[in-house]
């Protein structure tokens, strides 16, 4: 009987050992764990703002400092209290010039509406006036005479944002300015006018676009390739003229430009070379 109870008291302690041993273990077991790192997700970079490409001041050189002032007498002279007649295309439609006053012309605009007579409608588009704004006035010597002349440049009003203008060449006689050569330019990119000078001379006039230049009192139009914003002309062009006491007539080439590379290889009469493929193909 003491055997038999002391062999239930020797497994009862051996049972109670191995659970103690068993719940030691776990302990340890569970110290040793490292709990999980709860990680963030990665942040997305703010994006990168793009800035927003300037538009180029087309009139800056027109409006620097330069051939501002002279000591000829057609300095003296108020071009911004003048009579201005209007070259071919922007003519009034009674023939009338342009009179500015303090450098101002408002433009008068009438509308033909659907319900006035063929009469009253034609009435209205003859009463339409042009309008006009003094932008600045350039002297230097263009007739080769060693006396400088005046270049005077006014804004056409549109009424828009286009800026054609019109630049008016006078010289001085016999005690008043003369008109010699009335030119209109066009708008921005598109035939507009990017500077003036006089170089040997002879007058340098530089337009905005592929192989513009004036032709007469217009400039010319666009070849078949030039198309582009008219904010943000990519090529100018430039021509010579010289005064032969009468009228300015175009002396040697003319030579298209990078605008972004002025002193890169000019194109020379560019216009001839784009249009002689088109012609030959029509043959």
């Amino acid at each position: 009987m003491r055997i038999i109870f002391r062999s239930i008291i020797s497994i009862l302690l051996t049972l109670a050992l191995f659970a103690a041993l068993s719940c030691s273990a776990k302990v340890e077991t569970s110290q040793n764990v490292t709990p999980p790192v709860m990680r963030s997700a990665p942040s997305t970079p703010p994006p990168t703002a793009v800035p927003t490409p300037s538009i180029p001041n087309l009139q800056a050189e027109l409006l620097d400092v330069r051939d501002t002032t002279t000591k000829s007498p057609i300095g003296t002279f108020d071009f911004k209290n003048h009579d201005y007649p209007l070259p071919h295309g922007w003519e009034n439609p009674d023939g009338s010039d342009a009179t500015l006053v303090n450098g101002r012309l408002q433009p008068v605009g009438v509308e033909a509406k659907g319900d006035m007579t063929d009469e009253e409608k034609a009435d209205a588009k003859a009463n339409r006036r042009i309008g006009m704004t003094f932008v600045t006035t350039k002297f230097m010597d263009v007739t080769g005479d060693a006396q400088d002349e005046a270049l005077v440049i006014l804004k056409i009003e549109t009424g828009g944002s286009a800026i054609p203008q019109i630049v008016y060449v006078f010289t001085w006689k016999d005690g008043k300015p003369e008109l010699i050569w009335p030119f209109r330019t066009g708008d921005r990119a598109d035939g507009g006018l990017k500077d003036l000078r006089a170089e040997n001379g002879q007058l340098l006039v530089e337009l905005y676009g592929q192989d513009r230049f004036v032709l007469g009192q217009m400039e010319t139009g666009k070849i078949g390739d030039d198309r582009e914003q008219l904010c943000c002309p990519t090529y100018f062009t430039r021509s010579y003229y010289k005064w032969n006491g009468k009228n300015f007539l175009m002396q040697g080439k003319r030579l298209t430009c990078e605008t972004a590379n002025p002193n890169a290889a000019a194109i020379e009469n560019m216009g001839e070379k784009v249009n002689a493929p088109q012609k030959s193909t029509r043959k």
